[in-house]
Order: structure tokens, then C-alpha cells, then sequence
């Protein structure tokens, strides 16, 4: 976008003041401009997202994202047919970010899921393997993509719940399809592979709702008991929830989440054990 600037004289003939504010006609001219810059399906989901991130589900109206974009409502009936519309698109763009592959490599994108020989066991467990591995790294991406976007989780997690498998946005399918080709290539059946994939997703949306409940009522008070307001409890009705002040302040979500797939990966992978 390019501004111009002109000097003119006065009535008196007199320059006029340089200003940075340009004349209203101008500033009319560049705002109708701008509404018709292009707008996409990206851009609109993407600001959609950026609108939750902000101020949660119940802000995001078609209404509040044609402000958010700066545009008129209507504009964005174009690209998103109405407000579930949007949100199955925030779930399909939140999860394109979720890397499902080995090779280690960042952005936004999601890799194809290379074939692998499932390992050999020893006694590190399935952790050794690389579908272990891998299983690992997915778990920790979803883990770092729901605590950047808190307000989103719940959609991750109800949001299929409104749409038939086949009808879901294909993004959303994605990682359903690539680690069922990383499980399949460690040796499970394919019905075997989606029995862990649904295990799996439900071990990870349960943790990560958990660890999004662990609120700090006071962050600045030293004493544990009081940080997470336990003191507020009856001692009678709840002494062991009060004697666990100080493990539940010290809650560390990453090793939280690794012990529960040390346990989860270590099952599966004696299960597969019989078939290698």
C-alpha cells in the first residue's frame, strides 16, 4: 500500500503544515482500499484463531471476526459457511501443526510418516523402538500445541463429536491416518492400530485437560497449601488431598506426560511382543 503526500498552500499563501494524518478523503479512499485487499479462508480461519486465543470461544462471533479482520461480516460468508464452519476450520488448522514423522524437522507442516521396522525390545521398553519414539514426539507436539492454545482444547476434543468421521475436515484426519501407518509398520493388525491410536488420543486430551486445570490460586504465596487455596478444604473431609500440597504445587506436566507413556508404550509394546 502507497501513501501520497502533496503540499498545498493556504488561502493566505502560506504553506501548510506537514501532517501525518492524511486529508479524509484520502483516509477514505485507503480504507476502502484496504477492504479490498484479498481475503482468504486462511487469513479468516487464522484470525479465528488469533480471536480465541485472545478472549476465548464465546467471543468468536461472525460478527466480532469481521471486526477482528477489519471487514464486513458478510465478507466472510465467501469463505467459511457459518460459525461451526469457522471452528472446525480452527481445529483443522491447529492441527496441521501437528508434526507426525521422525525426521525432527520444524514448522507448521505435516510430514508423511515414514515406514519403520518396529525394533528390537530390551529393557527400556517401548521407548527404545522408534514407533516408540515417534508416539513420544507426537505426544509432546500435541502437548506444546494445547498449552499455546488453551481455548481451542475443548474443540480437539468434542469437536468431532458434531461430524461424522468421513465428513470431517480432511486436516483433522491426518494424524488419524499417519500414525495409524507409523502402528501398522511397527506390526500391529490395522484394527489392532486403531484400538492404540484411540487409546492413545484418549490418554493425551486427558492429560492435557488435567494439566490445564492446575491453577495457581495465589502464585506469589511461598506456602504450597495456600498457592492452590487447599487450606480453603476441611481438614477432616480432606487430609490427604491437603497432605499432597506440595506435589500437586510442584506439578510438572512434560514429566508427567512422560511417565504416563512410559507405562502406556511399555503395555503395547508387550502386546506386540508375542507377534515380532
Amino acid at each position: 500500500m502507497s501513501t501520497a503526500g502533496h503540499s498545498g498552500s493556504s488561502g493566505a499563501g502560506r504553506l501548510a503544515p506537514a501532517s501525518s494524518t492524511p486529508p479524509p478523503a484520502a483516509s477514505s479512499r485507503r480504507d476502502r482500499g484496504r477492504d479490498r485487499s484479498p481475503l482468504s479462508r486462511e487469513l479468516v480461519l487464522q484470525a479465528a484463531l488469533d480471536l480465541i486465543d485472545a478472549e476465548g470461544l464465546d467471543a468468536l462471533t461472525m460478527r466480532r471476526l469481521g471486526q477482528q479482520l477489519g471487514r464486513d461480516p458478510m465478507a466472510l460468508y465467501r469463505h467459511t459457511a457459518n460459525r461451526d464452519d469457522v471452528l472446525d476450520g480452527v481445529v483443522e488448522l491447529v492441527l496441521s501443526r501437528l508434526q507426525v514423522a521422525g525426521s525432527g524437522t520444524e514448522g507448521h507442516e505435516v510430514h508423511e510418516v515414514q515406514r519403520t521396522a518396529g525394533g528390537e525390545q530390551d529393557s527400556a521398553g517401548a521407548s527404545s523402538t522408534r514407533w516408540g519414539e515417534q508416539l513420544r514426539e507426537v505426544a509432546h507436539a500435541y502437548r506444546r500445541l494445547a498449552l499455546a492454545h488453551p481455548h481451542v482444547v475443548p474443540l480437539l476434543v468434542t469437536r468431532p463429536l458434531s461430524t461424522p468421521l468421513g465428513l470431517r475436515p480432511l486436516g483433522t484426519l491426518r494424524p488419524l491416518e499417519q500414525l495409524l501407518d507409523v502402528l501398522v509398520a511397527a506390526g500391529f493388525d490395522p484394527v489392532g492400530a486403531l484400538h492404540v491410536y484411540r487409546l492413545y488420543f484418549g490418554f493425551l486430551n486427558g492429560h492435557v485437560l488435567n494439566e490445564l486445570q492446575e491453577l495457581v490460586a495465589d502464585p506469589d504465596e511461598d506456602e504450597a497449601l495456600l498457592r492452590l487455596g487447599l487450606h480453603h478444604l476441611p481438614l477432616r473431609e480432606f487430609p490427604r488431598l491437603r497432605s499432597l500440597a506440595g506435589a500437586l504445587a510442584d506439578y510438572d506436566g512434560a514429566a508427567e506426560l512422560d511417565e504416563g507413556l512410559e507405562v502406556l508404550l511399555t503395555g503395547l509394546a508387550a502386546r506386540l511382543a508375542p507377534h515380532g
